[in-house]
């Protein structure tokens, strides 16, 4: 099993939406570091660690699964879309995403601040200054920490 972070600001769609939809296709993905984290490493039952950012307290609040397999993104062939990519098309497709299921939201998040400063989460992806990628990698060690703190 693989440990991932997401990000995504609560105002568009935070862990409360996902909660009450049950699961979400994870659309809009447009960096190609993240879609290939999708495409080529996620896999059914990986552990997502939802992360709130862009808030006054950016935290890790809850926990999500991968329920699908890599498919391409419908919003790339959508020109109403915001995540519309006309060099994108059925036939050759350069954005997927996975679907993402709900599981839990932590009783107390986790906050960038509470990461950055304590030392056994030293080397995490999100903690480094102008990390902006919105799916990363979460270290085994580092997932285990999350998890334990959380429980």
């Amino acid at each position: 099993m693989n440990y991932w972070l997401i990000k995504s600001e609560p105002d568009d769609f935070g862990i409360e939406d996902l909660q009450k939809k049950g699961f979400e296709p994870w659309t809009g993905v447009r960096n190609y570091q993240a879609r290939n984290y999708m495409r080529d490493s996620m896999r059914l039952g990986d552990l997502l660690f939802f992360y709130h950012s862009n808030v006054a307290q950016p935290s890790i609040v809850g926990l999500a699964e991968v329920v699908s397999t890599p498919y391409p993104d419908p919003t790339q062939f959508k020109e109403e879309s915001e995540y519309f990519d006309p060099k994108s098309s059925p036939d050759n497709p350069r954005w997927v995403l996975v679907d993402v299921g709900f599981k839990e939201i932590f009783p107390h998040p986790i906050t960038l601040e509470a990461l950055r400063t304590d030392e056994a989460f030293e080397g995490m992806l999100v903690i480094r200054r102008g990390m902006r990628l919105s799916i990363q990698p979460v270290s085994t060690s580092h997932a285990e920490e999350i998890l334990r703190r959380v429980r």
